[in-house]
Order: structure tokens, then sequence, then C-alpha cells
């Protein structure tokens, strides 16, 4: 990715973003404004926080794509470098605790007066708001009031507990983003920015609207691993090879169950009507059975890339090898470290390769001030000690 003081390609280009650093959804949608084009800069501490997780900074792609400024935000001065930069944003991110940015000076009324076209993102658990804004939580408590922890399992099991994908990162990161890209086409038709207060329960809550629906129709059992697309059905459902290596079936249309079963040398009417409810635990055997007699990579040339929908259950290694990953470049590498490649792809955007982290010392955090607010600025910030 091309410094601040070099043209950026995308269709963010030309859109600048100060990132306040933290952890989680707040630096993934950073990163995901920055790798369309934006110039985003991290503002964080001169040290980085120990979270028990020991990994050399190249490991981290959430951090790709943007400059970075190390400074302490409670020394003299350093407000008013943060709202300098601000004063020339279109955009900031924040996920702290409600409160926090206000304690340091830098709460949305004091960026809002700086720049009235702001638009001023706040990524929380639980939002700014409610009996629970002022406690703490991660991605597991936030969706699990949700109703998504219960829905997730097999029948007669424990709640599952999932990565970090549906609070944190789809009903957070996503959102932020998209409700910062929102207050931005607001702001150039408006002139006047606004707070986008991102909940990442509320993230979560809006990500399961379909199945909300379906079980207000009652169409979808809060009993887990007994509905249509959640291991309750044998059509849509993971089975192990002969090699024990798995495979995965989705074929929830009646044409594509009868192609999955035809080329699998199954007779339909061994199982009976496949949406019948009361034929799914026969279907799970017969599948599972006929599964069992190859191997992953026999069932793969038999039916990946047919109308079965069919496809393997892969690790992230065998991910990367894959064909079609491989013919799209959906993954790449940089330095050295597997990362997925930028998405979504655009037909008429010109993107730029994909930069590593950069590191928090003297010199990139001097170079980004410069970029932004110029050599003046630079040495008068320094002269104050604020950049050390």
């Amino acid at each position: 990715m091309s410094t601040d003081g070099e043209a950026h390609r995308g269709p963010l280009a030309g859109v600048r973003v100060v990132e306040m650093a933290g952890i989680g959804p707040a630096p993934m949608a950073a990163m995901l404004l920055a790798d369309l084009g934006a110039s985003v800069m991290r503002i964080d501490r001169r040290q980085s926080i120990d979270l028990g997780i020991k990994r050399p900074l190249r490991f981290n792609p959430l951090l790709r794509n943007r400059s970075i400024i190390g400074i302490d935000l409670k020394q003299a001065g350093a407000t008013d470098l943060v709202l300098d930069l601000v004063a020339s944003s279109d955009a900031l991110i924040e996920g702290f605790r409600p409160g926090v940015m206000e304690r340091l000076g830098l709460g949305p009324d004091v960026a809002l007066a700086r720049n009235p076209r702001l638009a001023y993102g706040r990524i929380t658990g639980w939002g700014q708001t409610g009996p629970l804004a002022q406690s703490a939580g991660h991605d597991l408590n936030y969706i699990a009031l949700t109703g998504a922890i219960a829905a997730l399992g097999r029948e007669g099991a424990p709640p599952t507990v999932p990565m970090s994908l549906i609070g944190d990162f789809g009903g957070g990161a996503l959102y932020v983003a998209f409700g910062l890209l929102a207050a931005i086409i607001s702001a150039r038709a408006t002139g006047k920015g606004q707070v986008v207060d991102a909940a990442m329960a509320e993230g979560a809550l809006s990500l399961q609207s379909t199945f909300i629906g379906l079980f207000g129709a009652g169409l979808w059992s809060t009993q887990r691993g007994t509905n249509m697309t959640d291991g309750g059905s044998h059509f849509y459902q993971v089975y192990q090879c002969a090699d024990d290596q798995w495979v995965s079936v989705a074929a929830i249309e009646e044409r594509f169950y009868l192609e999955l079963l035809e080329k699998m040398g199954i007779d339909p009417a061994s199982i009976g009507p496949y949406n019948d409810r009361a034929n799914w635990p026969r279907g799970k055997a017969v599948l599972a059975a006929r599964f069992r007699e190859k191997t992953r990579q026999e069932w793969c040339l038999l039916l990946e890339g047919t109308d079965a929908c069919f496809a393997p259950v892969l690790d992230w290694d065998e991910a990367a090898r894959h064909p079609h990953f491989r013919a799209r470049q959906s993954l790449c590498t940089v330095e050295g470290v597997l990362q997925p490649n930028v998405a979504p792809r655009f037909s008429d955007a010109e993107m730029q390769p994909i930069a590593p982290p950069a590191e928090i010392n003297a010199e990139n955090t001097a170079r980004a001030v410069e970029a932004w607010l110029g050599a003046d600025a630079l040495e008068r910030y320094r002269a104050q000690g604020v950049l050390g």
C-alpha cells in the first residue's frame, strides 16, 4: 500500500480514516476500508498490549495497509494532535468502553466541533446506552444474549462455542464499516457528520434476521440441530469419508438433492420424500454409510463442480492450495504470511498490493504525521514532546 503522501488506488481512494487502536472488530473494520483504498491512520500506544497471544506483527493481517503513530494519549498535546488528524478526515473508528473517548477529550462533541462532516464510528459489545453498556464482555457474551449460541450445535448436545466470527467480525466490524460508509455518503450530501453506534450484539441480531423470521412463522425450532440448515436434515450436513476426512452437502433444492443421490448411486425411494422430517434420520444413516465407502478425494472427483451442492471440508492450508482459490488468488502471501486477499472485488477499480503491518517506531510515526499534517506540524509536536 502506498504511503499517505502518494496516490491511493481503489474505490475508497481519497477517503481518510483515523483509527484508535483496539482489538477485534475496530481493526478489522479499518482493514476493510484500507484494503479498498482508504487512507487509514492508526493511533496506537507506544508499546503494544500483551493479550497473552505472542506472535510477530506480520502475522496480524488486521493491521495491514495503513500508517501508524505511537503516542501517549494522556500526554499534554496528544489530544491536539489527534484532533488535527480528525480535522482532515472523513471518519474515525474507536472501540473503547462508552465514556473513554470523552475522558480523553476526544468524544463526539469535541471531534464533530472540529470537523462537522466527520463520521464518528463507535463499536462496542452492548452499544453506547442501555443497562449493559458499561459491562465488560467479549464476542461469546454478546452473541449469547442474542439467541445465536442457543441455536448452534447438535441435537441433545450443549451449545457450540464458535470462533469470534458472529459478534466481533460479522456483527461488529462489518456493521461499523457499513455504517461509516453510509455516514460518509450522508455527510457529502448534507455537510453534516454524525455518530455511528455499532453494537456487536445488535449486529449479531441483524445477521439472524432470516432465522428469527422463520421462528416467528413457526418454521424454525429452538431445539438446535433439528432444523433444515442447522444439522437436522440429511441433505444439509457433513459426512466422514473412508479416510476419516470430511465433506459437506447442502442440496436444499429438490433437483440438486436428486442429482446428489443419483451420482452417489442412492435410490431416493430408500429414504423417502426428502422434505419429510420423519425421513431425515434414515437419510443421515444412508448417506453416512455411503460416504464411508470412498475417500474424500474420490468423492471430490465424483461430485465437486457438479450441481450436487458438494464441497470438501478443508483446513486453511488445504484451502490455500485448492484450485478454485488459486485461480482467483483468494488468498495471498505477504512477507511469507498466508492471508485472505482483498474482498470484495470491483470491476472498475485498480487495487493496490497489500502492505504488511507497520511497526510502532519513531520513523514510521514521523513519516505518518508529516504525510497527513505537513513538516511544520511534525516539528511542532516533536518540540512539545508528543512524538517522543
